[in-house]
């Protein structure tokens, strides 16, 4: 029987920590463009948005290694955006962390955007009036009314984004490959493990941490949410 619960060794450690940062990355980078879609989404009215929704749920429907190969023609060495970064900043996302925290992020986004675009909907909007009456501009309307009460569902969408980018696969080994210590995350390693010789003991130790980090994320979100809907509606 494989011995599962031993001490991680220093090349699971090194993954486990890639995948937290890179999945920490991902949601603090992604958090502000899920807010802003989030409220285009809820409260917008304009043609062509259900093309905008559409492409943001792309990622859900699309395989991972699809999104993986789109990234890789964007931002490769001969991509626009990737000639951009390099002639402009000197930054090539390839092979490179960030290179898996942007594919982490693009397959996050969705998750994201759906918990706080339902929780933006369900703020009341009679309240979003009374303070524009009283004098408040719309950015602090925002700030002091729309966002607290949609407050559950950007943390429930913060959480999700996170347990998707860690958990991320397809298009990061598509768009970085796996290289150790710089792109070879939790998932990417369990894959690697499967690849050589009398590896399911260690890709069963790296799925069963990743099982671990992921029941945490969900949890997490669930009691974050009802901790703060139960608030909501003392107050």
């Amino acid at each position: 029987m494989p011995d599962l619960f031993a001490a991680p060794t220093a090349p699971e450690l090194e993954a486990l920590g890639l995948s937290l940062r890179i999945g920490l990355v991902a949601t603090l980078a992604t958090l502000p463009i899920a807010l802003a879609l989030s409220l285009l989404l809820a409260r917008g009215r304009f043609p062509g948005k259900w093309a905008v929704e559409a492409l943001v749920n792309l990622p859900l429907v699309l395989p991972p290694v699809v999104t993986g190969l789109a990234l890789l023609l964007l931002f490769g060495r001969n991509g626009p955006a990737g000639r951009l970064l390099s002639d402009v900043f000197g930054v090539s996302l390839l092979f490179h962390w960030t290179g898996a925290a942007l594919a982490a992020g693009v397959m996050a986004l969705p998750l994201m955007v759906r918990p706080i675009r339902l929780s933006i909907e369900a703020v009341d909007r009679g309240l979003e009036q009374a303070a524009a009456t009283l004098g408040a501009p719309p950015l602090w309307v925002l700030a002091t009314v729309t966002l607290p009460l949609a407050l559950p569902g950007v943390i429930a969408g913060a959480l999700l984004g996170f347990a998707r980018a860690f958990g991320e696969f397809g298009a990061t080994i598509t768009f970085v490959g796996a290289i150790p210590g710089e792109t070879r995350t939790l998932p990417v390693a369990v894959y690697a493990a499967l690849q050589g010789v009398d590896g399911e003991t260690a890709a069963l130790r790296l799925a069963l941490i990743s099982v671990i980090v992921a029941v945490i994320a969900l949890v997490a979100t669930e009691a974050v949410s009802r901790r703060l809907s139960a608030r909501s509606a003392v107050a």
